[in-house]
């Protein structure tokens, strides 16, 4: 089969005829992307090893940060442990994302994405179920953390509504940041560089921010960088949704900190927008 065949919806049979693959286009992207979405959830499951180790680096960032910085950094009028977590919350989404760049990078190198070619599917359904397969994970890592931070003495101060908000605006940021560590997955094709080309992205997005220490607390253009970055929009959405903003703190003046889930919201989408389309063009072009 032919790729040009695949793409007008169309499969051989006998006799060199071509007959087109039951189902609208629509149908058969939803089937495919479930399809190609199960293969990844089923890869977890047959090699554990990615979900433990997954699942035990929240747990050690929770303890590390908790019981070695938080006797020695003053939050006031709050404990440490309720302004950390939304920050240990947003890391670990954030670097959880990387997976789907790596997973893609890793396809192209072990050539599975050529043996995806040749199957009559959507092209998208394979970027559809690496994100979707991507975003279990993440919501099994965003779980496993919140009971590690009720262990620790962290509470939801606020209604069920703002807490499943909050948990929403996770794991949305997550989805639409996975799309553009697939992109530069599929722009690498090497695990290898991609791992340490995220990091560069990852650790000032992480670390220069509001996630461990306030971000008023930051010396000039650090603090400019930390105000506008979407990881402390995120941070700081967390926070309140999840009741977690002492009463009479201040707030940054900058628009993004006082209007946190909407900027968040906004980045969100323009992440989707811009590097969905971008990822589906460039697999499309490695068919060629």
């Amino acid at each position: 089969m032919t790729t040009s065949e695949t793409a007008r919806g169309t499969t051989p049979v006998s006799g060199g005829s071509l007959q087109p693959i039951p189902g609208t286009a629509l149908s058969r992207f939803f089937s495919d992307g479930y399809v190609a979405t199960w293969r990844n959830i089923k890869k977890i499951v047959r090699v554990p090893d990615i979900l433990v180790f997954t699942l035990i680096q929240p747990i050690m960032f929770v303890l590390l940060f908790t019981f070695v910085f938080g006797s020695s950094i003053d939050i006031p009028g709050e404990s440490y442990t309720s302004f950390l977590m939304a920050g240990i919350f947003a890391q670990t989404i954030v670097f959880g994302s990387t997976y789907s760049g790596s997973a893609m990078a890793q396809d192209l190198k072990d050539g599975i994405i050529d043996r995806f070619r040749t199957l009559p599917m959507n092209g998208s359904a394979v970027l559809i179920g690496r994100t979707v397969g991507d975003l279990v994970i993440n919501v099994l890592s965003l779980i496993v953390m919140m009971l590690t931070g009720l262990l620790v003495g962290w509470r939801v101060e606020s209604s069920v509504v703002s807490f499943f908000a909050g948990v929403g605006l996770l794991i949305l940021f997550s989805y639409a940041f996975s799309w553009v560590m697939s992109f530069l997955g599929l722009s690498v094709r090497s695990p290898e560089i991609i791992n340490n080309a995220s990091f560069l992205i990852l650790f000032p997005l992480t670390f220069i921010s509001n996630a461990f220490v306030p971000s008023e607390n930051l010396p000039g253009p650090l603090r400019v960088f930390a105000e506008w970055n979407p990881v402390s929009a995120l941070v700081q959405a967390a926070r309140v949704l999840f009741g977690n903003v002492a009463e009479g703190s201040q707030t940054a003046d900058a628009w993004p900190l006082q209007h946190p889930v909407l900027y968040v919201l906004a980045f969100a989408v323009v992440m989707l927008v811009v590097f969905v389309p971008l990822s589906v063009r460039k697999f499309a072009s490695l068919n060629r």
